[in-house]
């Protein structure tokens, strides 16, 4: 390891590291926002919203991230209603294009961990929110999903992690990346574990953060779970011998 060549492509790497936040980042926020309807669809008993969104889920845990990237930046083009239609600015951005891949798979996987979290919400929780009369759909916006979301986030923070590591192929679409950067700096100067370790190093630190990240979330959101200070054996509670006094 020569450390002098590492100081000097540090700029670059870190230049791909600011691309490689803003596409987890994107991804992320575009993916998550599509997960929520793709597994209410799933959960749903219409057949009609159940079948596509399954057949959606399938299709992409089921195919290489890299062909459906692939089929979104080079295959698109080949359609002369895509190149003359609104969305050509953004279609022909392989930037754009590696966020819409990102997002897709992201909505795919985090859709089919949330439709296994909301059916896993206690039975009480949903009978006790309809035996007071609560519309089905305030009682999807308080009661089921924040449910769902707070006993999602330990494998949620698993699919950051994998999305973290799955965009390193956009490169092959000419997004330089982390990945992107290092492969150019290997490709032009002959040296592989320089930039190459580099770039795996700056990777770790990502993934450390997103963990931690997520660690104080989910610590955050499961605060009400912390057991109260029992009191001690043969004392009365306060709040109990007021309540004995008044009666």
């Amino acid at each position: 390891m020569d450390l002098d060549f590492v100081q000097r492509i540090l700029g670059s790497l870190f230049d791909g590291v600011l691309v490689t936040i803003f596409l987890v980042t994107a991804s992320i926020a575009c993916g998550n926002a599509l997960a929520v309807p793709v597994a209410l669809a799933r959960v749903s008993r219409r057949w009609w919203l159940k079948a596509p969104a399954f057949l959606f889920i399938l299709f992409i845990r089921g195919t290489p991230l890299i062909v459906q990237m692939f089929m979104i930046y080079y295959g698109l083009a080949q359609f002369p209603a895509v190149r003359h239609s609104v969305l050509w600015p953004i279609l022909r951005e392989p930037m754009w294009c590696a966020v819409i891949s990102l997002s897709i798979s992201t909505a795919a996987y985090s859709g089919e961990v949330l439709r296994g979290a909301i059916q896993a919400v206690p039975r009480g929780e949903v009978e006790a929110a309809r035996s007071v009369g609560m519309p089905p759909g305030l009682m999807l916006r308080r009661i089921v999903l924040p449910i769902a979301l707070r006993q999602s986030l330990p494998t949620f923070a698993n699919e950051t992690v994998l999305l973290l590591k799955a965009s390193a192929i956009v490169f092959t679409i000419t997004v330089r990346d982390l990945m992107g950067e290092a492969n150019i700096i290997r490709a032009q100067t002959f040296r592989t574990y320089e930039p190459l370790i580099t770039a795996a190093l700056m990777y770790l630190v990502l993934t450390w953060i997103i963990v931690r990240g997520f660690g104080w979330l989910e610590a955050r959101l499961g605060a009400h779970r912390r057991a109260a200070p029992s009191t001690a054996p043969g004392r009365v509670a306060p709040t109990a011998a007021v309540s004995l006094d008044a009666r």
